[in-house]
């Protein structure tokens, strides 16, 4: 065919003459403008994109909610120990981790010169779930929810001193704020005096301190986490959670705690337990592939919300005014970090980036 007829074909009206030319001296072809990006940071977008955003923040509030349920199980199910509990949510995150590894044809053990971290990683991950099992046992539930969710901002802390990130003004007030909310959640007698059960008790300290454990554990992990980029999810899962059956059932037989229920719902309740933190746990992943960290981070803050709703609706029980204001000092502090990570994962020339530089100073 010839050149002629192509370009009649093509819908181009080009004569002999010109085609010659352009054979002869042809010119650069002008590539395609690059697509303009709109920028959504001042509103949602109606496309298909924020509907996408709009399941992944929905995915964040669900997973929250998964995970609340296993702490409601721990809280509830009392004729099991909290090895028992921790073994199970493990197992609920080994078995399909597991599977991707294989899938994947990842080595289980890791990559050359992480494995040491990846090691620690998992000690410190399964130390801190067990702590804070604990605490769902020997606290109300929405005490321990919220110095659990306290975690983020330790993460702050030992940013600064392990990885010597900086740490702003805004910082600084959220770990103070933080520390705050803390104090009057967990009302230590040397600062509220007594021990009295109107205002203190003995659980309630043991409780109190095995949460601020599990969360300095978790913020720890959150810093090796970073240490350990270049490795798939499914490896750092599948470590974390085989360290952690041979951790919690290790201690069990320590203590000699050991114990299956009888009841059958209980039992019930255990595979539940390990359902639900594999579902929360693949929501959660899915969530954070969808949609920024920032606003996910804000999602996850509603598992203090179920816990306050619980304990008041079906528990019985009524948080005192130390607890109360605590907790909305810690969720402040939480969501405050939540909003300023979702600043910084802004263009430079948002609005809203411009609007609330104050966060991010």
């Amino acid at each position: 065919m010839s050149l002629l007829r192509i370009a009649r074909v093509n819908g181009n009206d080009l004569d002999d003459g010109e085609i010659r030319r352009i054979i002869e001296d042809p010119a650069p072809i002008a590539e395609d403008p690059p697509p303009q990006v709109r920028d959504t940071s001042s509103g949602p977008e109606r496309s298909g994109l924020f509907r996408v955003r709009h399941v992944g923040l929905l995915m964040a509030v669900v997973s929250s909610f998964f995970f609340f349920l296993c702490s409601l199980i721990v809280r509830t199910v009392d004729s099991v120990g909290f090895m028992e509990h921790a073994t199970m949510r493990f197992v609920g995150v080994l078995l399909p981790s597991v599977c991707l590894v294989i899938r994947g044809h990842h080595d289980p053990t890791g990559e050359e010169g992480t494995r040491f971290i990846l090691f620690v990683r998992g000690v410190l991950g399964s130390a801190g779930l067990v702590f804070q099992f604990y605490a769902f046992q020997h606290m109300p539930l929405a005490d321990a929810s919220v110095l659990i969710f306290s975690a983020p901002i330790f993460v702050t802390i030992f940013a600064r001193i392990f990885l010597k990130e900086p740490c702003g003004p805004t910082q600084v007030v959220t770990v103070l704020v933080t520390v705050i909310g803390v104090v009057l959640i967990s009302r230590p007698p040397f600062l509220f005096g007594g021990t009295d059960s109107q205002h203190y008790s003995f659980d309630n300290l043991l409780g109190a301190v095995s949460a601020i454990s599990g969360t300095v554990c978790s913020a720890n992990v959150y810093i090796l986490l970073r240490k350990l980029k270049s490795l798939h999810y499914a490896v750092i899962m599948s470590s974390f959670a085989s360290i952690g059956i041979l951790m919690s059932q290790a201690g069990s037989l320590a203590m000699g705690t050991f114990c299956l229920p009888c009841d059958f719902f209980e039992r019930l309740y255990l595979v539940f337990l390990g359902v639900f933190s594999f579902c929360g746990q693949v929501l959660l992943t899915k969530a954070l592939q969808l949609e920024q960290a920032g606003p996910v981070s804000i999602c996850r803050t509603a598992d203090i919300v179920y816990a306050f709703v619980w304990q008041v609706a079906f528990l019985g029980e009524v948080p005192n005014a130390f607890s109360i204001v605590g907790a909305v000092l810690v969720t402040t502090s939480v969501l405050v970090m939540g909003v300023r990570k979702w600043i910084l994962e802004l263009s430079p020339e948002s609005q809203i980036r411009k609007r609330l530089s104050i966060l991010i100073a």
